[in-house]
Parts: C-alpha cells; sequence; structure tokens
C-alpha cells in the first residue's frame, strides 16, 4: 500500500471519527430537553424544586403528577377533541388534496395558471383580521370544528407534492384505464391512490402532526370549553400556569412544586401519542417525499 493510500485512509477515518462524535453530540442536544421532561415528570415534587444543573435521572420516582393530569376532566376531554379533529380533519385534507393534485396532474387547458395562481397563497395571504372576519362572521363557523378544519382542507406544498407524485405514474396505465373503460373516479381510487401509499403516508404524517400541534385557530374560533383541543388545555397549563383543579388537596406551601411536576406530566402526556404514530409512517417518510419532490 502507497503512501499516498495510506495518508488518505487515516484521514477518511479522522473524518470519520470526527463526523460520528459530531452526529452523537447532536443526538445528545435534541434528545436532552424531551428526557429531561420525562424525568421531571417522574421526579418528587419537592426534589425537583430543590434540583440544580442537569437532570440525569429522576429525583425520587413518583407518578403523583401523571395521576392527576389524567384525573382532571380537561385533559381527557382534550384528547377526545383532538382525535376527533385529527381523524376527521386528515380525511379532509386526503380527499381534497387527492382530487386538486389529480385533477391538476391532467393535462386540460389554464392548467399553468390556475397552478401559478395556486402557488402565489404561498407567498400572499388576506392576513390574520380578514381571515377572522370570514370564518367567525360571513362563514358562520365560528365555535365549531369546521373552523379548525375547512380552512385549513388542502395545503398548498402538500398539494404541490402530491400533483408531482401522480404525474410520475405512467401515463400508459391511466390510458389502459379509460380503454377498459373507467372514469376518472375510478382512475383514481383503483390506480392512482394505490400506486401513491408512501406519499399519501407522509401526507397523513403532515397533516396529522399539524392538528395534533395546532392550538391559534382554536384560541381564536372556540369559546366552549367542551370543545378545546389538548394543545389548548396544554397552553392554559404552561402559559397561563392553570394548574389550581389539579392540586387540590395540596398544602399551599406545596402547590408550586407540585405545579412544575403536573406542567412536566402534561407535556408528556401530550407529546407521547403523537411519537408512538411516527414509527409506523417513518419508512414511507423518505421515499413519499422523494416521489413528491422529484419530476421526471
Amino acid at each position: 500500500m502507497s503512501h499516498s493510500t495510506m495518508k488518505h485512509s487515516l484521514s477518511d477515518r479522522i473524518f470519520d471519527f470526527a463526523n460520528t462524535l459530531f452526529m452523537i453530540m447532536m443526538i445528545v442536544i435534541t434528545l436532552y430537553p424531551f428526557y429531561y421532561v420525562v424525568a421531571a415528570s417522574l421526579s418528587n415534587s419537592d426534589l425537583l424544586m430543590s434540583h440544580r444543573g442537569l437532570l440525569l435521572a429522576p429525583q425520587g420516582f413518583n407518578l403523583d403528577a401523571f395521576k392527576r393530569v389524567l384525573d382532571n376532566p380537561n385533559i381527557l376531554s382534550g384528547y377526545r377533541n383532538t382525535l376527533f379533529i385529527l381523524i376527521a380533519g386528515t380525511a379532509i385534507n386526503l380527499l381534497l388534496t387527492s382530487l386538486g393534485a389529480y385533477a391538476l396532474s391532467r393535462k386540460f387547458m389554464l392548467r399553468r395558471w390556475i397552478m401559478v395562481g395556486i402557488v402565489f397563497t404561498m407567498y400572499f395571504s388576506g392576513g390574520l383580521i380578514p381571515n377572522y372576519l370570514l370564518i367567525n362572521n360571513w362563514l358562520h363557523m365560528g365555535n365549531s370544528y369546521l373552523a379548525l378544519m375547512l380552512p385549513v382542507a388542502v395545503s398548498t406544498w402538500n398539494l404541490i407534492v402530491m400533483r408531482t407524485s401522480f404525474e410520475a405514474i405512467p401515463e400508459s396505465l391511466i390510458e389502459s384505464s379509460r380503454i377498459d373503460g373507467s372514469g376518472d373516479w375510478g382512475i383514481l381510487f383503483r390506480i392512482v391512490l394505490p400506486l401513491s401509499m408512501p406519499v399519501i403516508a407522509v401526507m397523513i404524517l403532515y397533516y396529522g402532526v399539524g392538528y395534533w400541534n395546532s392550538w391559534f385557530n382554536a384560541m381564536l374560533f372556540l369559546q366552549d370549553r367542551n370543545l378545546f383541543p389538548l394543545q389548548l388545555i396544554l397552553r392554559e397549563i404552561l402559559v397561563q400556569n392553570s394548574t389550581d383543579t389539579m392540586q387540590l388537596g395540596s398544602a399551599m406551601g406545596d402547590q408550586q412544586a407540585i405545579g412544575e411536576s403536573i406542567k412536566y406530566a402534561t407535556i408528556v402526556v401530550a407529546t407521547v401519542p403523537i411519537l408512538c404514530v411516527y414509527p409506523f409512517l417513518q419508512k414511507y417518510f423518505v421515499k413519499g417525499v422523494m416521489i413528491g419532490a422529484v419530476k421526471e
């Protein structure tokens, strides 16, 4: 082996070591905040308040904060409302996005100008106040789930990704289906969608995570607390420090410590479900994005 080859090999090993070390550091930096929240939620509230510095393990294992969170009726109703909004909203998103993407993937007059108009909405919008007046006063969807689902029924970016994915399907398949007597509805639901499952899985992930994390529209349009999604309840607990209903039975001096534990436990309860779903869709994620992002 020549000296130059050995030198190149040594430089490769140094680069691999440095790259591996950097990636490990990034993983630690990324995961530690979530680990901290989990450890804090499992800690004894008094020990947690007195702890300083890095939290490497729960300070006295205690599930009292989780019991108080799960006994809170607002959390349970928030879960129920969020699941309904997520399932119904994602179904509407997929249906309308698929219909729009299929139409735009076919050749017809003015298709280019329609796409220009759709892309225009990515950069310009009417603004918050006109949007509020439109939904609340003119469409009369205030204080209902429709205000959280219909205004965001189609994402422009997701529409473009799905349209590009549909365009990658061989035209020969479409023509064969037409010869066999299938119309556009049959082609979409029997040919196009079954061949586009990776990008559909990505759309489910995008739309589902969006609904799970959404709270701003709910804050604007919902007044009935029975309709509040989980993230709006979470905002009240974290931002407005609204933990009084979960501190009943605690001494006055313990309420601040218990309130901190409750906040961490609430974050875990609100975050873990969506993290459990992600691994089932992750295998489609990269493939779906690449299919939708690369035009042949």
